[in-house]
C-alpha cells in the first residue's frame, strides 16, 4: 500500500472576501510552480483538513485547500444563529471557487474531493469544464433528492432503532415526511438548547450509518468540537432540505460536459450512505471517467481507497 506524502504547512493563506459579508479561508501548499490542484471538502461544511495535503506529492503539487462558506475558518460561521444561510447556497460556492481561481492566478485545476465534495467538483466541473485539468474523486454523490432521501430514511431498514431516535428528534414529523428539512427548521430555531438537541441527534444519525466502518470506535460526526458540530449540522440540513438547488439528476444528465476531462472515480462497495450505484451512473454517463470499486471500503474508505487516491494523483502530477 503507498503512503501519505509527509506532512506539510501552507508557504501562504489568505481570506478572501467573496461578498455578502463572507471572508473564504484558502492556503496553499507544496510547489508555488507545481500542478494547481484545488481540494474540496465533504459536509458540506465540514471544513478542510490538514491530512488531505498529504495526498499529494509537495515537489510536484500546488495544492490550494479552502473552507466552504460557513465552515472551518470561514466567516461568518454557521454556528452564529445570526449568520444569514441565505448567502450559502451551491451556487455561492460555485462562484467563490471560480473568484479564488483567479485570486490565485491560476489557469485550469486538478479538482480532488469526495462525498458532498464531489457533488461540488461536479457542479463545478459542468460550469466551467475549460477549467478543470483533472478529476479524483472518492465517495461519489451527486446530491439527488433520490440520494438524500436514502441517506436519512432508507438505510433506516438496517438501522431502525437509530432511525426511529432520529424520526422523534423532529417531534411532529411523520414517517414518510420531509425530516431533513425539519431538522433545517430546528436548526434556525431561536432557542440554543433546541438547536444543540438537533445537533446531537443528526449526528448519532450520521454515526449510526458510519458504525459499521468505524467499529463503534470513534463518532465521526459527534466528536467534532461543538461548534464545527453545530455549523456541520446547520449546512447539512440547509443544502439538503433544499436539494443542493440543483434539479434532480442535473449532474448526471449534464456529464458529457466533462467530455475530455479526465477523471478517477473511487468508490467502497459497502458503503451504506452513498451506495454505488451513483457512481456506476456517473462512471456511464462521462466518458473519460474511470471507475475503481474498493472492496473493502466503505463510505469513509479504507488503505485501499487511500492506495487509488495517491495512485491517481501521482499520475496526474507533472513529472518529476
Amino acid at each position: 500500500m503507498g503512503e501519505p506524502y509527509p506532512p506539510i504547512e501552507p508557504y501562504e493563506s489568505g481570506m478572501l472576501d467573496v461578498g455578502d459579508g463572507n471572508l473564504v479561508y484558502w492556503e496553499a501548499c507544496g510547489n508555488p510552480d507545481g500542478k494547481p490542484a484545488l481540494v474540496v471538502h465533504g459536509g458540506p461544511g465540514s471544513g478542510c483538513g490538514t491530512w488531505m495535503r498529504r495526498y499529494f506529492d509537495p515537489d510536484r503539487y500546488r495544492v490550494v485547500l479552502f473552507d466552504q462558506r460557513g465552515c472551518g475558518r470561514s466567516t461568518p460561521h454557521a454556528s452564529d444563529p445570526a449568520t444569514d444561510m441565505r448567502h450559502n447556497t451551491t451556487r455561492h460556492l460555485i462562484a467563490d471557487m471560480e473568484q479564488l481561481r483567479e485570486h490565485l492566478g491560476i489557469d485550469r485545476w486538478l479538482l480532488y474531493g469526495g462525498s458532498w465534495g464531489s457533488t461540488l467538483i461536479l457542479a463545478y466541473a459542468e460550469s466551467h469544464p475549460e477549467r478543470v485539468s483533472e478529476i479524483v474523486i472518492s465517495a461519489v454523490t451527486s446530491t439527488r433528492r433520490s440520494e438524500i432521501d436514502w441517506l436519512y430514511r432508507g438505510v433506516g431498514r438496517f438501522f431502525p432503532e437509530q432511525w426511529e431516535r432520529f424520526l422523534a428528534g423532529a417531534p411532529g414529523t411523520p414517517r414518510d415526511g420531509d425530516i431533513v428539512a425539519a431538522y433545517s427548521r430546528l436548526m434556525e430555531h431561536p432557542d440554543a438548547a433546541v438547536r444543540e438537541k438537533a445537533t446531537a441527534d443528526w449526528c448519532a444519525w450520521e454515526d449510526a450509518v458510519l458504525s459499521g466502518e468505524t467499529n463503534n470506535t470513534s463518532n465521526p460526526y459527534g466528536d467534532r468540537p461543538p461548534a464545527a458540530r453545530l455549523a456541520l449540522v446547520r449546512i447539512c440540513s440547509h443544502y439538503f432540505a433544499h436539494g443542493a438547488w440543483l434539479e434532480e439528476g442535473v449532474l448526471l444528465r449534464e456529464a458529457g460536459r466533462l467530455a475530455g476531462v479526465p477523471g478517477v472515480l473511487i468508490h467502497g462497495r459497502l458503503d451504506m450512505g452513498g451506495p454505488l450505484e451513483t457512481a456506476w451512473e456517473l462512471n456511464r454517463a462521462w466518458p473519460d471517467a474511470e471507475l475503481i470499486v474498493a472492496e473493502d471500503a466503505g463510505h469513509l474508505g479504507s488503505e485501499t481507497t487511500r492506495d487509488h487516491v495517491l495512485r491517481a494523483l501521482d499520475r496526474f502530477a507533472v513529472p518529476a
